[in-house]
């Protein structure tokens, strides 16, 4: 996000060089398998549309007023954690 921000490329080098200014010590390799899962990613959109999604499904309990609707979103919370593992697990999987 850094990077788009900034109107930078997002490659290789520009990855690393976020990384190390950040103290982190990058490996190539994930930083290569980044690089190439973006490639394909309009991150604006993506952006937007993660900003968009917790607003809107904020609105309707914040809107609702009443404690019962509240505890009936609960088990949807707690299906929505339970994972098969297959997915991916974000930048501290990839970086450490």
């Amino acid at each position: 996000m850094l990077l788009h921000s900034a109107e930078k490329e997002i490659d290789d080098k520009t990855v690393t060089a976020v990384l190390t200014a950040a103290g982190v010590d990058a490996d190539k390799a994930r930083v290569k398998a980044l690089v190439q899962s973006l490639s394909s990613v309009d991150i604006g959109d993506a952006m937007a549309t993660a900003v968009a999604a917790p607003v809107a499904a904020a609105a309707p309990a914040a809107s609702g007023g009443a404690a019962a609707p509240a505890a009936e979103e609960a088990p949807a919370a707690e299906e929505e954690e339970e994972d098969d593992g297959g997915g991916f697990g974000g930048l501290g999987d990839l970086f450490g």
